[in-house]
């Protein structure tokens, strides 16, 4: 079977009914829109688990098949769309909401890979109802179809909603697990330190006949941790402090394990409790070269999860005022837990935090400032100032996809 033909070369195709139809025509446009959303919804159902779901989109492919079938040949009563499709969207958007119901959501969508691409898929199903609402009106559609894609779009933002519970659920208990894993290591470890001291009781003899030397050695080491204590040094804006001797590194051996033990163990989940000054500066480093490439000399602050600054670089030319600007975005970020570009949708007249921005001096409502997330968790804040509201989001959104290269 030939793959090509030929025929369609001169920016023509056929329909089942009409010949010569442009493949500008709305009717085209409409049919290439569905087929993008059902290729969407394929790599969806590779993406997901959920055995339920899969078969659930299986069925709403059918059914797009269906209707790009009917404007091709829309005097064929084959191609309707019933009535009981629609009935099994809301059904199954009901089931999901019930599931998820008690867990706080993320507002922004794409929180997880893929919750993103079905958020993705949901845009696609909003365009080709659009499309098909467009060909309605000049060609007449099946009232059915235009029902269902109403409903798949609501059917798709419950799914990726439905999803993130789910990655919430695994998250919570894999905590769980750690820490389980944590307790039982501080049990054991106890353990071990119990059955040390009883091998040191009983060996009391030898202990003893040592005793004059570890004294003598205790002395000595006490003598050269007090002489080799420094002084705090400050170099770089870092303060850095040095401490001989090996009694203080005998005292903290045990928690330095369970410490670095915890910290890997949530380093392999993906999941860091705050950013740190070296992250943070190469964070910076790496937004300052794009900056420098879009010519748009910035002031870029990074803060902690509580809202207090890490560090703040000032490119030069930046605008005076920028400064103050680039931390409060930042702080924002935080405190509202979504980038400032959003909440400044959310405070127009009329919307969820209508005068938010002059309730507070620190609260800002311009685009520029991002939450900075390992997994579900808030490592720190990005704010960014020296463009246009739209400028400086844009530059904070390429700060969030360099972010795990800097960790």
């Amino acid at each position: 079977m030939e793959v090509y033909t030929g025929y369609g070369d001169k920016g023509m195709t056929d329909l089942s009914h009409t010949k010569n139809v442009s493949k500008s025509d709305d009717r085209i446009c409409l049919m290439g829109a569905v087929e993008e959303l059902m290729s969407h919804i394929g790599l969806v159902r590779v993406l997901v688990d959920d055995v339920d779901v899969v078969r659930m989109l299986e069925k709403i492919s059918e059914t797009l098949k269906k209707i790009i079938d009917g404007v091709s040949d829309p005097y064929n009563r084959e191609f309707k769309v019933s009535e009981d499709r629609t009935e099994l969207l809301e059904e199954e958007i009901g089931r999901m909401k019930e599931i998820f119901s008690g867990e706080r959501l993320p507002i922004l969508p794409g929180d997880s890979r893929v919750a993103a691409e079905v958020d993705v898929t949901r845009a696609v199903a909003r365009r080709a109802e659009r499309e098909l609402a467009l060909v309605s009106v000049k060609f007449g559609s099946d009232t059915g179809a235009k029902k269902y894609m109403n409903r798949l779009s609501d059917y798709f933002y419950v799914l990726a909603r439905y999803v993130d519970a789910a990655k919430i659920k695994e998250k919570n208990e894999a905590s769980e697990g750690v820490q389980g894993a944590v307790k039982a290591e501080t049990a054991g470890s106890e353990a071990n330190i119990g059955a040390e001291a009883a091998g040191t009781v009983g060996n009391s003899a030898d202990v003893v006949a040592g005793t004059s030397a570890v004294d003598i050695r205790a002395q000595e080491s006490q003598m050269v941790q007090k002489n080799d204590i420094q002084a705090s040094v400050m170099q770089n804006g870092t303060v850095a402090t040095t401490a001989g001797g090996n009694t203080a590194m005998a005292q903290n051996d045990s928690m330095a394990v369970n410490t670095a033990m915890i910290q890997e163990v949530l380093k392999r989940m993906g999941i860091q409790g705050r950013i740190t000054l070296d992250s943070a500066k190469r964070l910076i480093e790496k937004i300052e070269q794009e900056a420098l490439r879009r010519n748009k000399p910035s002031v870029i602050a990074v803060c902690s999860p509580d809202g207090n600054p890490v560090a703040v670089h000032v490119m030069d030319g930046s605008f005076l005022v920028s400064f103050d600007m680039a931390v409060k975005k930042a702080y924002t970020s935080v405190a509202v837990k979504m980038s400032t570009m959003e909440l400044s949708r959310l405070t127009q007249p009329g919307q969820t935090f209508y005068g938010l921005g002059k309730m507070s001096d620190n609260i800002v409502i311009f685009g520029g400032g991002v939450p900075l997330k390992v997994g579900d968790t808030i490592i720190g804040g990005l704010g960014i100032s020296g463009g246009t509201s739209e400028e400086d989001n844009s530059l904070a959104e390429y700060g969030l996809q360099v972010l795990n290269e800097v960790l």
